[in-house]
């Protein structure tokens, strides 16, 4: 049996980088590789908030450091159409200065779904689904209606390890559900905050509820105010929903030594992308990439739930050819004793379905 299904991981995720060049312009964006189905944006070098845009949504502007609605035509700029090789941002009513300002520069990180949806009746709520089971990756739409015992289809076929899900029409936290197994069976996380993994004590608006995940449907457990952050009435939702896919992508946890001689974590592939968060204290979402950081060691961390630029450090993380390695006594990566959870995605398989080794940086 081969290694690996997917031999080249920029052919389902892969990294753009520009520099802002018409304060004023729409400008087309090439060079993903394939149809992004999406794309989460950021401005590197100042604080601009995070753009997160995806084909259900089309137009309509998420951020992961806000727990703010949907904004449809962002006045500061939006992707306006998905093209075969990327997409095109377009000015909003003031300019488009959140993807094309003069002086700045950005990144973005383009996932590949289905380039189509479909209804999905799996659930007891009827949802729209974009979603590659090749990648091990679903974008999921759907209206609550409530109910603590509704499920929502997620298309995968398979029991996703993560699971976001954000309120498009109201504000909420975006919550997260880990099936890595570093959380209890009733805690989540939140992308934008930084608070310890919890229940309903404190995301009293409603939780991912773990035991609900299975091959085919999502579910919820409500909190003290009700479900309004993942099942409220008549509310509007997305969620991101992944899985394993040897060579391709992980979604595990480390522990971590509180020494520059940080852990090795094995993926089974070269990362292009890892974000990490401590479970059991307060820390941001760190981002790293290979686009950004193209040379070991990697130090221009991002973060999910921040606006601020993208930062430095002296030591931080290595990008191996089997996984990566922690070079940092950092309390965001590498706190003695903590339980950090990561997610990552491949430039590599270690080993490519023909028997061929990836090498290292």
């Amino acid at each position: 049996m081969a290694y690996t299904t997917i031999n080249k991981g920029s052919s389902y995720f892969n990294i753009l980088l520009w520099s802002g060049s018409s304060n004023s312009s729409a400008r087309s964006f090439t060079g993903v590789g394939f149809k992004p189905d999406w794309v989460w944006q950021k401005v590197r070098t100042t604080t601009y908030g995070h753009e997160i845009f995806d084909i259900i949504r089309t137009t309509n502007r998420l951020a992961s450091n806000t727990t703010n609605a949907e904004t449809a035509l962002d006045q500061y700029g939006y992707i306006s159409t998905f093209d075969t090789d990327g997409f095109t941002a377009t000015p909003g009513s003031t300019d488009n200065t959140g993807w094309n300002e003069v002086g700045q520069t950005y990144v973005a990180w383009n996932w590949l779904g289905a380039n189509t949806t479909v209804s999905n009746t799996q659930g007891t709520i009827t949802s729209t689904v974009s979603a590659n089971t090749t990648a091990g990756f679903s974008i999921v739409s759907y209206t609550g209606n409530g109910s603590g015992a509704a499920t929502v289809g997620h298309g995968l076929s398979v029991q996703p390890k993560i699971v976001i899900v954000k309120s498009r029409s109201g504000g909420g936290n975006w919550m997260m559900y880990n099936g890595s197994g570093a959380l209890n069976s009733n805690q989540n996380l939140a992308l934008n905050s930084t608070v310890a993994a919890d229940g309903t004590s404190l995301f009293s608006d409603g939780i991912i509820n773990p035991s609900s995940v299975t091959s085919s449907v999502f579910g919820f457990t409500a909190g003290a105010s009700g479900l309004s952050g993942v099942n409220g009435n008549t509310v509007t939702y997305i969620a991101y929903c992944f899985n394993n896919v040897k060579g391709y992508s992980k979604f595990g946890y480390y522990t971590g030594n509180g020494s520059a001689d940080g852990p090795f974590v094995y993926t089974g592939f070269k990362p292009a992308w890892i974000m990490v968060k401590e479970t059991g204290n307060v820390n941001s979402w760190r981002i790293l990439d290979n686009k950004r950081s193209p040379f070991n060691v990697m130090n221009e961390p991002l973060f999910a739930n921040l606006a601020n630029a993208e930062g430095t450090s002296a030591h931080d993380t290595d990008f191996l050819s089997n996984g990566f390695k922690i070079r940092i006594n950092d309390t965001n990566m590498n706190r003695s004793g903590g339980t950090f959870i990561y997610m990552c995605f491949a430039e590599n398989p270690f080993v490519t379905s023909g028997g061929i080794p990836v090498t290292a940086r």
